[in-house]
């Protein structure tokens, strides 16, 4: 990667984020091994990082298109040939490293406002490591004169190795049209029952809102890594799994998709300041069976 690295340590744990590529985390690892998918070397491809932030939007707003504020906005499509405009504009922008120690550091992306997002902004995100824990806090604060929608996620790739199990807790989800827009609610266990520990792979995608979600999720992997995910500000976990895959998703974030054009979005006052947070905690479960003491 050609583009300055912001590497931060504390105890065995080990993060690194890239400022130039959407303020991205590139890998976090624990006694060097990854706990995130690692972004290979060699790629400036966003969707190829460990996680990204999200703003100031998660998610997808149906053809980039929205009315507010008694005027109709056209957003970029910003993803290929996909109809809708996805995940805000901070994973397609430059941040700026302020702050930083060997521990933590502070990205800060400015949005002076234009035709697509006529909203000024400034969004920062604080990182910091322990030896235990990851943590991120992601703020948005309106610098305009007018109420701005506003919306806030993360975009973690975890692991899944063939035994790796999925925990969490939600009232209900939202199927999907077929170009992934939100169409009616389901029972939360519609795609795959999580109340309970329950393998994360399967052969069929999974790419939907969760809601009444309690804020948290827990991934065991088959190496007795155990993270546990833990978010404030998020009313939604959006997850991501692709057949197959060996990577998945699990997206904090304050909204579900096109939630504009459902008169379901956040608004923020001018002045005002939104802030959304995730906790990547870790430890290691010993998971080898009881050795026998001989007496029979």
């Amino acid at each position: 990667m050609s583009q300055d690295i912001v590497t931060l340590r504390a105890g065995g744990l080990e993060a690194a984020l890239s400022p130039a590529i959407g303020g991205s985390l590139l890998w976090l690892t624990l006694d060097g091994v990854d706990l995130l998918r690692r972004a290979p070397a060699d790629s400036d491809d966003v969707l190829a990082m460990a996680s990204f932030p999200l703003v100031p939007y998660a998610n997808r707003i149906a053809d980039g298109r929205f009315a507010f504020g008694g005027r109709d906005h056209q957003l970029p499509l910003n993803f290929g040939d996909h109809p809708h405009s996805i995940h805000g504009f901070g994973w397609q922008a430059k941040w700026t490293a302020s702050g930083t120690d060997i521990s933590s550091t502070t990205l800060t992306h400015i949005h002076a406002g234009n035709t697509g997002w006529p909203f000024p902004y400034r969004a920062e995100q604080h990182v910091a490591l322990t030896p235990s824990d990851l943590f991120l806090s992601l703020s948005l604060y309106n610098a305009g004169d007018t109420p701005m929608p506003a919306g806030l996620g993360f975009h973690p790739y975890l692991l899944a190795d063939p035994a790796t199990t999925l925990h969490f807790d939600a009232n209900c989800l939202w199927l999907s049209t077929p170009d992934m827009l939100p169409d009616h609610e389901a029972p939360a266990d519609a795609l795959g029952d999580w109340s309970r520990p329950a393998m994360v792979r399967g052969d069929y995608l999974v790419d939907n809102a969760y809601s009444g979600w309690n804020g948290t999720a827990t991934v065991l992997r088959g190496d007795g890594i155990r993270l546990r995910l833990n978010a404030t500000g998020a009313d939604f976990l959006h997850v991501y799994r692709p057949p197959g895959s060996v990577d998945f998703c699990l997206e904090p974030v304050s909204h579900m998709p096109d939630a504009i054009n459902r008169d379901a979005m956040p608004i923020l006052a001018p002045g005002g300041t939104a802030r959304l947070t995730m906790t990547i905690a870790i430890d290691k479960i010993d998971q080898t069976l009881p050795k026998s003491d001989g007496i029979a």
